[in-house]
């Protein structure tokens, strides 16, 4: 299966730097990967060695709990299956349990921990130590003095770090002498974690039991995992700035033998990759001197035709001088180039040069695909391109991945029933609402409510590009895809089946533009899965004559935007074109104020996509363009 993974464009060059050079700025080493898989190889491989360099002693190994871990255990079954170790003669101690806590029940933050790897693999089970959410408060405080002796001094400790630089469930404030012990869950973590019970907060836990910073100290080895661009921050904190109670992770710092390791999206605000010059060597490709001098800009407050030689100069772009220079040459160059992302006709206009455009000018009209993982993401994200597609003529056909069942609130569902029956449609209010009641924490929830959640979010997306002239009967595309559909935030593996619906669709259409989500952020990570669907069935098309002239660009969602340096297409929006796209979003009456899964963003989605889009807008106005309403940016991936 493919992996989604922007291609390189110049940067550091790390052949022959030495590893102090490296990672100059790390207090803890960070080994940067371009996807999770492959680092969790690498870490797989660690452990094995580990484990047969033991010499047939037990090998104490700590594990964590969450998400973040996931991949890691996957590869080490695989590695188990094909026999390349055993786990006879190792010791699994987990960081974390929920408490009180059902002991292996679905809700149990150890449960992943079990179906992923424990259950698959030669494991002893009198060498499975778990923290018990089952024991009596009278005796939880001896209880977690006897598990603190029996974790300390682990051969090997492999964790995920949390969004907010949490660790096991020590969260900020921890004390860095912290030992095994029960916590008070935060609100924003209960919050987080609600994800797991039905989105219900009342049902989250509000304590747990954790091992401590000190505990985790006595480890020999430490290795740290964070994966995708809402850990980008904490990977920073953790690894470049000061140890502070704010970040309890940043307290390993202090251990001798301890790595990061993270993925291109989560190492993206490391200073050797937003600044790599200030590192060692770089190689400057077009897009790479844009990076630089973007970041210049921002770093001296000038806009680009302002820089001056001794702006660079203080500011360690020598290199770029020798290279490209001289510094004027740069800074119109890249004026030019930045200047020529900006274009008002997303789908080329037609009898124009396009020597310069982002778009070419034929054919036209095109024919344009916008996959939205949810449907809703179309117009949070690309709404103000997606109407100009449309009122400049192009064939757009706009595909919805996925229900979004899951992201119905109950309430919403039963204020809908009760709309039916005063208009005199039918009376299923008292059926479904003893549907909502029959939920049970944990469980999937009941398939006949999951298909009215659906419905909901179905019509509320063709009343939301209804509003702007698309036709909803022929352009509008339900996939359903098959891997969303399990009735709970845990989602399944994309299959072929998937693949093979998404292959259907573009068939028919044979677009000359597609548009993804390139937004990884998505706190469910149904966004990653469903740009991926879509780029194995591209590649299965790989032979397909219409696939020659299509063209894919990535939008980003309502968490995050590109970079400058990274946009090739900038389509800038009218005040009117903005309160076009706030109308359409608004149609997503489901996905406001009572949102189930927000994340740590208060804002509903409209107010999110125009603050992003207005500050993009005024990034560009303070490098010297144009000043617009908003502006939505894409990134062409071929």
């Amino acid at each position: 299966m493919k992996h989604f993974s922007l291609p390189k464009d110049g940067g550091l060059i790390e052949a022959g730097l030495p590893k102090d050079i490296l990672h100059s700025y790390e207090t803890i080493p960070t080994e940067i990967y371009d996807t999770a898989e492959n680092a969790c190889s690498d870490i797989a491989g660690i452990i094995i060695s580990a484990i047969k360099e033991n010499d047939g002693k037990v090998f104490r190994l700590g594990l964590s709990t969450g998400t973040t871990p996931v991949t890691l255990y996957r590869e080490l079954v695989i590695r188990y299956k094909k026999g390349e170790v055993s786990f006879a003669g190792v010791e699994i101690f987990s960081i974390d349990e929920y408490y009180p806590a059902e002991t292996g029940g679905r809700q149990s933050r150890n449960y992943r921990l079990y179906d992923e790897f424990l259950n698959h693999v030669d494991v002893k089970k009198e060498n499975i130590h778990i923290p018990d959410g089952s024991v009596s408060k009278d005796r939880i405080t001896e209880y977690c003095a006897d598990y603190d002796r029996a974790v300390s001094g682990l051969d090997l400790l492999v964790v995920g770090v949390g969004e907010y630089g949490q660790i096991g469930f020590n969260e900020a404030g921890a004390s860095p002498k912290s030992r095994t012990r029960t916590v008070l869950l935060s609100y924003k973590t209960r919050k987080a974690q609600s994800r797991n019970f039905n989105g219900n907060i009342a049902d989250t836990p509000k304590t747990a039991i954790t091992i401590g910073l000190a505990t985790m100290m006595s480890a020999k080895k430490i290795i740290l995992m964070a994966w995708g661009e809402d850990k980008a921050q904490v990977v920073k904190d953790v690894t470049e700035e000061a140890m502070t109670p704010s970040c309890p992770a940043s307290f390993l710092q202090r251990h001798e033998n301890i790595r990061m390791y993270a993925d291109d999206n989560s190492a993206s605000m490391l200073t050797r990759v937003v600044a790599p010059w200030l590192v060692g060597p770089c190689e400057w490709t077009p897009k790479f001197v844009r990076k630089a001098v973007v970041w210049l800009c921002q770093t001296v407050h000038k806009p680009i035709l302002k820089l001056t030689h001794q702006d660079y100069i203080e500011n360690s772009l020598g290199e770029l001088l020798e290279l490209k220079g001289p510094y004027d040459k740069i800074n119109i160059d890249v004026f030019n180039d930045l200047q020529h992302t900006i274009s008002g006709w997303p789908g080329g206009k037609p009898n124009a040069d396009d020597s310069t455009r982002p778009v070419s000018s034929k054919p036209f009209p095109k024919r344009v695909v916008i996959f939205s993982p949810h449907p809703d993401d179309d117009v949070i994200s690309m709404g103000g391109t997606f109407i100009r597609l449309v009122e400049q003529g192009h064939d757009v056909h706009v595909a919805y991945e996925t229900s979004g069942n899951v992201a119905v609130h109950d309430d919403v569902v039963l204020q809908h029933m009760d709309t039916a029956h005063e208009l005199g449609f039918a009376d299923k209010f008292a059926e479904v609402k003893a549907i909502v009641d029959s939920k049970k924490p944990g469980e999937p929830e009941p398939r006949p409510l999951l298909n009215i959640k659906a419905a909901i979010r179905r019509a509320e997306a063709r009343g939301a590009v209804r509003s702007f002239g698309l036709n909803e009967n022929t352009n509008v595309h339900f996939l359903n895809l098959p891997f969303y559909e399990t009735g709970g935030i845990k989602k399944g593996e994309r299959t072929q089946k998937d693949i093979d619906i998404i292959i259907d669709l573009l068939q028919k259409v044979q677009p000359h533009q597609i548009y993804l989500a390139g937004d990884l952020a998505d706190p469910h990570g149904t966004h990653r899965v469903c740009t991926e669907a879509v780029l194995e069935a591209l590649d299965q098309l790989r032979n397909e004559a219409w696939l020659k002239e299509c063209h894919v660009w990535l939008y980003r969602g309502a968490w995050m935007e590109w970079e400058l340096g990274k946009v090739d297409m900038a389509v800038p929006l009218s005040p009117d074109e903005v309160i076009k796209k706030r109308h359409a979003i608004y149609r997503h009456v489901s996905q406001k104020d009572i949102v189930p899964f927000p994340g740590d963003d208060s804002r509903e989605f409209w107010q999110r996509a125009e603050d992003r889009t207005q500050n993009t807008a005024r990034l560009y106005n303070e490098l010297g363009m144009a000043e617009y309403q908003a502006i939505e940016v894409f990134v062409k991936l071929f």
